[in-house]
């Protein structure tokens, strides 16, 4: 302490010798301070922000540097202590608040929540938005309430979409979510027609088409007026045996009706195309993509569907322009990619048949690891809308 004091005594004088203003020298220690920090020299670095605060005891960036410091090194009690006191000076440091937050959560404070809660929508750092958001989801799942956590994790999914850790918390999340509906609605309505559809639902991702079907028809009985339900009643027998005569009459029927009920839509049209696809009927296939197109611009099926037609009708270009759109509206859709890849071979424009082919090969061995990963779970992956076992040839 003695030593502290004869420094900072000597300081004026010093200051006087030299020529630099306290001011100066303060701006000098914390630009060595960020050198040696790029450096990866953190000792050094303390030593400069120590120079600081020697000079001037109330600089809040030299104390929330020190914070930082201390916090890579997993000595959380004094980076609290730096990061409580730059907090102290200036209130407004909103990065030193978020860190704060997760300094004290390390140490098991309370206060931790308020912090993470306060800085986490004010934050622009990408990576310190992630770690905040993480820890402030993991709060919320400790005190079991689920809707906070999922709230933050929408958020975080949004900032960074391909984050793995993210990612497995939102899917651990959003499943006990799903349950938690599930028996509150299984409670509430144990006969209702939504119960019977969630069960059909839940037969279908098991891979049972047989008994979804089942569980829709009861839904029907007990609601026919149910919205949704004609439609997934239909997707689930066309999709049970595409290829037979008499279920795409059955499932054609589900869809005249959910029309009939809630109006015409692209997602009912594709499903109609399809089925013409399948019957040979490609003038009446074409009708209706075109229609789902009018009724949805934006839809890769129905933009997909009339791709290839048009191949089929041996129009490259014409087929192009809407392949070309499919891919961009759905840039992991394998079947659209080598659709694209043959209507650029007819065209003599290869390298883009090459790249497209190759975006379609990446695109499978993907999808084929998927599936591998669902069959060590015991459970099918379940298909897109109107996907046939060759996706490849499928005008979906």
């Amino acid at each position: 302490m003695l030593a502290i004091a004869l420094f900072a005594c000597a300081l004026p004088a010093l200051a006087a010798q030299t020529g630099a203003s306290p001011a100066a020298q303060i701006r000098d220690h914390l630009r060595k301070a960020a050198e040696y920090l790029k450096e990866k020299n953190p000792d050094s670095a303390v030593k400069e922000l120590d120079a600081v605060l020697a000079l001037d005891p109330k600089n809040s960036e030299a104390y929330a540097n020190l914070g930082v410091i201390a916090f890579f090194h997993h000595d959380y009690r004094n980076a609290a202590n730096y990061l409580r006191n730059a907090l102290a000076i200036n209130p407004s440091l909103v990065k030193t608040q978020a860190l704060l937050g997760v300094c004290e959560r390390r140490l098991g404070e309370p206060s931790a929540k308020g912090l993470l809660e306060k800085s986490f929508p004010k934050l622009k750092d990408k990576s310190l938005q992630i770690q905040v958001g993480l820890e402030l989801a993991n709060i919320y799942y400790g005190e079991g309430d689920l809707d906070r956590t999922a709230a933050v994790l929408r958020s975080l999914v949004d900032i960074d979409p391909d984050n793995i850790e993210i990612l497995y918390m939102a899917q651990l999340v959003y499943s006990e979510l799903a349950e938690d509906t599930l028996n509150k609605l299984a409670i509430l309505a144990p006969g209702s027609a939504r119960m019977q559809q969630v069960v059909a639902e839940r037969l279908i991702n098991g891979g049972d088409l047989k008994g979804a079907i089942e569980h829709y028809r009861k839904a029907l009985e007990i609601d026919p007026h149910l919205p949704g339900l004609h439609y997934e009643l239909g997707e689930a027998i066309l999709e049970s045996s595409p290829a037979a005569p008499e279920t795409q009459a059955e499932a054609k029927k589900e869809f005249q009706a959910d029309v009939d009920l809630e109006g015409d839509s692209a997602k009912v049209q594709c499903e109609l195309g399809y089925i013409a696809f399948l019957q040979s009927d490609m003038e009446g296939a074409h009708t209706h993509y075109a229609q789902a197109l009018s009724l949805d611009p934006q839809n890769a099926r129905a933009q997909l569907g009339l791709g290839k037609l048009l191949l089929l009708e041996g129009k490259p270009e014409d087929a192009k322009k809407y392949l070309e759109m499919a891919v961009h509206a759905d840039p992991l859709d394998g079947p659209a990619h080598f659709q694209l890849a043959e209507a650029y071979r007819r065209l003599e424009m290869m390298d883009k048949a090459r790249k497209e082919t190759e975006l379609f090969q990446e695109i499978k061995r993907a999808k084929d690891r998927v599936e591998e990963l669902y069959r060590q779970m015991h459970r099918p992956m379940k298909p897109q809308a109107g996907e046939v076992p060759d996706g490849a040839s499928s005008t979906q």
